[in-house]
């Protein structure tokens, strides 16, 4: 074998080796740093779209604000996105389309949108944010879920299509564990939307 043959298949090689390497890290960082998923349903428009596409960072700390991608509790092998609403520790209730957590009111921008158009609001009802199967515009946590506050290493999770999410107001939803591993776990805080190309986004 010539040595002109010889460095070709070092070379090919050498490029097998390498792309291996690079599949088994891409690998590794989709199983264990971040998530890519695609959006399904409407529960978090107008903020997020049906196939839009997103990376979600796992193993980060969660904040009151933030959209995750957590496992389906009433679907198994489905996922949600969703954005928290109560830490663990926190009281949540709703009074007239407000948000009080820990008593304080807490304003939510991502809503301006939808709740500036009526159409979007439930028949009967003149709120965006009410209880599941009511029109009743004021409730708390013991209301939805038999408790006045979030349990330790829980998270309590709304759409911001109130109107449709199915979220932690439903008790087949319900508080939403922080360990992955838990049938309805938190895979990871989303920090970026890379497509639609237009839509693109750093959270």
């Amino acid at each position: 074998m010539s040595a002109k043959t010889k460095e070709f298949w070092k070379s090919v090689l050498q490029i097998i080796l390498l792309s291996a390497v690079m599949i088994g890290i891409a690998q590794l960082l989709l199983t264990f740093v971040i998530a890519n998923e695609q959006i399904f349903g409407p529960s978090m428009q107008p903020n997020f779209s049906q196939y839009d596409r997103v990376i979600a960072l796992r193993h980060t700390k969660v904040e009151r604000g933030d959209v995750v991608i957590l496992k389906a509790p009433d679907a198994p092998g489905e996922f949600y996105i969703k954005r928290v609403i109560g830490l663990p520790g926190d009281t949540v209730r709703f009074d007239k389309d407000q948000l009080y957590v820990n008593n304080q009111k807490v304003s939510e921008p991502y809503l301006k949108e939808y709740k500036a158009d009526y159409s979007t609001y439930l028949a009967g009802s003149n709120y965006f944010t009410v209880k599941p199967n009511s029109t009743d515009s004021s409730f708390d946590l013991k209301d939805l879920l038999g408790r006045s506050t979030v349990p330790a290493n829980h998270y309590f999770v709304m759409g911001d299509n109130r109107t449709v999410s199915k979220d932690s107001r439903y008790k087949a939803v319900g508080f939403i564990s922080d360990n992955s591993k838990k049938y309805n776990g938190i895979q990871g805080v989303v920090k970026l939307r890379y497509w639609p190309l237009t839509e693109f986004k750093v959270y």
